[in-house]
């Protein structure tokens, strides 16, 4: 894939828009209740960042996690945990925070993951809730953005770990050579 350009879909100022009334969201449903908040290293760290800041009505622990998938590049394959939780979660309220969640493969096998550690609540914060190649039954609870198709990249959002730090989301635009 040749990238002949990026389309700014999102400004940033309209991601922070949306974060702030994500946290919202998040705030009102764990009013005053413990919450473990997960990010799911790399490309979610900078929406994860933006949003705790703002998650203030609770009770808040962060901790991190880091999933790598093998099998063909178009498709999740298997997932494998580089790093896993250093908190309990049993009888906690846990919410995950991603970055994208396309085919879902790689959320759904998470999820199942963390079932079994008995947490009392999981819920999914996804910056972009993408649905053109969605194969697994994965419900987004907080949608940042919710789109059908494009491949994006900033803000997190990488294309070979090139285009985390731009501000904006961007469509690539780009030929097959």
């Amino acid at each position: 894939m040749k990238i002949t350009g990026l389309r700014t879909i999102y400004s940033n100022a309209c991601i922070q828009k949306r974060v702030c009334e994500l946290a919202e969201s998040i705030n009102a449903t764990y009013h005053n209740e413990p919450l473990v908040a997960v990010c799911v290293l790399k490309g979610a760290v900078v929406f994860f960042s933006d949003l705790i800041r703002h998650i203030t009505d609770v009770n808040l622990t962060l901790d991190f996690v880091r999933l790598a998938s093998y099998g063909s590049s178009m498709n999740a394959g298997r997932v494998r945990f580089e790093r896993d939780l250093d908190t309990d979660i049993h009888g906690k309220h846990v919410l995950i925070v991603e970055d994208i969640v396309d085919s879902g493969q790689t959320m759904a096998r998470l999820y199942d993951v963390l079932r079994t550690r008995d947490p009392l609540s999981l819920r999914l914060a996804a910056l972009v809730d993408k649905k053109e190649r969605r194969t697994a039954n994965v419900h987004v609870d907080f949608p940042g953005f919710e789109l059908n198709q494009g491949f994006l990249v900033g803000y997190g959002l990488d294309y070979a770990e090139q285009y985390r730090a731009l501000p904006d989301i961007c469509v690539v635009e780009y030929c097959n050579d």
